[in-house]
């Protein structure tokens, strides 16, 4: 049977999360794998979501995005623990564009742009260095617009799959999986 939406099912829950959690309702964890199959997980923050998929940024030298390169699927999971609710997307994942990557760099405090240039993130780096880094790149840009690096950017996950769970009582929770097809998504309920 074909579900209505289930990016439109994640907003509300996204939304609903919002007004409720403590914390940044963005806070996700990523899960990539290398070449070797090799799996990691990182928190991170998605910054952006819609028909098309989940955004986040970051510097495109980074782990993650070398084993995205490497293999360019993943997952995403997030646990808003007031609402009772996970959601768990995976997918294909591709570039933003440049100018996703532009305008999303452009609304960033300017202490996270003059840090994405001075991280070179996923490197060995002593502390005394990182600060250097960051004191040369502030020198270069005082008194004008940090422009966006161009080894940072956005990569969206396509979601192939999303599954929402909802906590209910004695275990039986509610989970329910989305799969897409080539006509939308079809929809299933698993066993908790």
């Amino acid at each position: 049977m074909t579900e209505v939406d289930p990016i439109a099912r994640f907003a509300e829950s996204y939304e609903r999360a919002r007004q409720s959690e403590t914390f940044d309702v963005a806070r996700c964890a990523l899960a990539t794998a290398d070449a070797r199959g090799h799996p990691s997980v990182r928190f991170v923050l998605m910054k952006q979501f819609d028909a098309r998929g989940f955004l986040v940024y970051t510097n495109l030298d980074s782990r993650k995005v070398r084993e995205m390169r490497e293999n360019p699927y993943a997952a995403l999971a997030f646990h808003w623990s007031t609402t009772g609710v996970q959601v768990r997307i995976e997918g294909h994942v591709e570039p933003a564009t440049d100018a996703e990557s532009d305008a999303y760099f452009a609304a960033r405090p300017r202490g996270s742009q003059l840090g994405a240039w001075a991280s070179p993130q996923s490197a060995p780096i002593s502390r005394a260095e990182l600060e250097a880094r960051l004191t040369e790149v502030s020198a270069r840009f005082e008194g004008r617009a940090v422009e966006r690096p161009a080894f940072w950017g956005g990569l969206r996950l396509l979601p192939s799959s999303i599954e929402f769970w909802q906590d209910r009582e004695d275990r039986l929770h509610e989970r329910t999986l989305y799969t897409r097809t080539p006509h939308g998504f079809t929809t299933c309920l698993l066993a908790p």
